[in-house]
């Protein structure tokens, strides 16, 4: 067979959250759609990462549940864990949503799918196997895998990467974790609650990218559930067989059945010969400018590969900034204030915006900060979820940055975001009535938090009142 060519308004190249999107809202616009995935349809977040890794959190938080339920009033049972049916219980949630990125779907809605990996040919085309592809605009979205660091020996070994974790159907025995960040965190609470001993092995600190007070609730937590954390131990060799790997670092040998690799993630690039797009690369990924384009500007590059902050929905936030530019030709800028991220570790972890040591550089003596503890919230006492605090940091009375711990903190961080993208005032968010008793309630009370010294400290607003107080009939 001889190769094939086809034109297109727009060529997407990765199935992942952001190439799905921007092919589905392109297509059903009217726009001629093509989509590039050479490997799994939903990428990485369906297949290997934010699902399965959120539904085997759900089988752990149940064994959990189990063996501590005396506070309860319920007698507490040593829970029969099987690791192959919870592992079941994981592929039974990536099949029910896998419909929805499924390659029936994106053809049903219009999408002309081509299940090959795209490389460019030219500054307007790329080659997908037998296919030679023109495209108006293209869209890079071919997301990221993990990092492998070089340590020495490693190559070596049996090692288990979010990829090939999900394969594993025996409960690991001892399960040594290298990288002490939001992955490495909840894939080690998971398994101490379903059973296995877990040591995290950290270069710097674990949850280094959050505020440090915050990440202290998460990581005490963890500690008093028997997690091993061990921090600033860089990992210098590894070596061993299956079932008995030692990781040698700084501060000692550690020696384990099983090796979780979880350092970060690099950009997915190699197969693309960007350089015969004329497309510049940076340390991190490929260089976009505030609208997501590329060195070529008919190229966006969304998620994971444009090098910034590696979220799923960052990338769904990114598809609809290229729809509006590539379809309507309208200006549209990305931006990161209002983009929060959350680590579902129990209590889980959220930020926003600034963190605190960010926002005393930024702003300085303007900055107020505003804190309230979920200790006072009468439904975690009510649920015995009492652990952690929210901080609110407050320039000239407006919100540029969150910060949470606690249960919910991954819900709770919603409506933050929408403050700081809406640019609210403190005032606005105190305005809001939330039903109680209510987790919920822990943001209105971090507002009213701010507003506490203003009211009740200050003597002005007492003569004000008692002023009044004697003219009132």
């Amino acid at each position: 067979m001889g190769m094939k060519t086809l034109k297109t308004d727009l060529l997407v190249i990765g199935a992942g959250s952001g190439g799905l999107s921007v092919a589905a809202g392109a297509s059903q616009m009217g726009a001629n759609v093509t989509l590039l995935e050479g490997h799994k349809m939903g990428g990485d977040c369906l297949n290997y990462g934010c699902v399965p890794s959120k539904a085997l959190i759900a089988s752990a938080k149940t064994a959990y549940a189990m063996g501590h339920a005396a506070p309860y009033g319920v007698a507490d049972t040593l829970p029969q864990v099987d690791y192959a049916a919870a592992k079941d219980h994981v592929a039974d949630v990536i099949a029910t949503i896998e419909p929805v990125d499924s390659q029936e779907r994106f053809e049903g809605l219009g999408v002309r799918v081509i299940r090959e990996f795209g490389e460019f040919i030219s500054e307007t085309e790329v080659q997908a196997g037998d296919t030679r592809i023109t495209a108006r605009r293209i869209v890079i979205a071919t997301g990221s895998s993990p990092f492998v660091p070089p340590i020495q020996g490693l190559a070596d070994v049996p090692y288990l990467t979010n990829e090939s974790l999900w394969e594993l159907r025996e409960r690991p025995e001892h399960l040594l974790v290298i990288g002490g960040g939001p992955i490495g965190m909840e894939m080690a609470q998971a398994h101490r609650r379903l059973g296995s001993k877990v040591t995290v092995i950290e270069g710097a600190k674990a949850l280094g990218k959050d505020d440090p007070e915050m990440a202290a609730v998460v990581l005490d937590a963890l500690r008093e559930e028997g997690v091993e954390i061990v921090e600033e131990a860089q990992a210098t060799s590894i070596s061993g067989t299956e079932g008995a790997i030692t990781v040698e670092t700084g501060k000692g040998s550690f020696t384990g059945s099983h090796v979780l690799v979880a350092v970060g993630r690099r950009a997915n690039m190699d197969r693309l010969n960007l350089k015969a797009a004329g497309i510049e690369t940076t340390r991190t990924g490929i260089k976009v400018d505030d609208s997501l384009k590329t060195t070529n500007k008919r190229v966006y590059a969304i998620g994971d590969v444009a090098g910034g902050l590696q979220f799923t929905h960052v990338a769904g936030y990114h598809a609809g900034i290229v729809i509006r530019s590539a379809l309507f030709g309208l200006p549209a800028k990305a931006q990161t204030k209002h983009v929060p991220w959350a680590t579902y570790t129990q209590p889980e972890l959220a930020q926003v915006g600034l963190t605190e040591a960010q926002a005393r550089e930024t702003h300085g003596d303007k900055l107020e900060i505003a804190r309230f503890e979920f200790s006072h919230n009468d439904r975690a006492i009510a649920e015995r979820k009492t652990r952690g605090l929210i901080k609110v940091m407050v320039v000239k009375g407006r919100p540029v940055g969150v910060s949470i711990a606690g249960h919910q903190a991954g819900e709770l961080i919603n409506l933050w975001s929408l403050a700081i993208a809406n640019n609210l005032k403190m005032s606005q968010v105190s305005a809001m009535v939330s039903p109680y008793p209510t987790i919920g309630e822990v943001n209105k009370r971090a507002a009213g938090a701010y507003f506490t010294p203003r009211l009740f400290e200050n003597d002005t607003v007492k003569k004000v009142v008692r002023l009044v107080q004697r003219w009132l009939p």
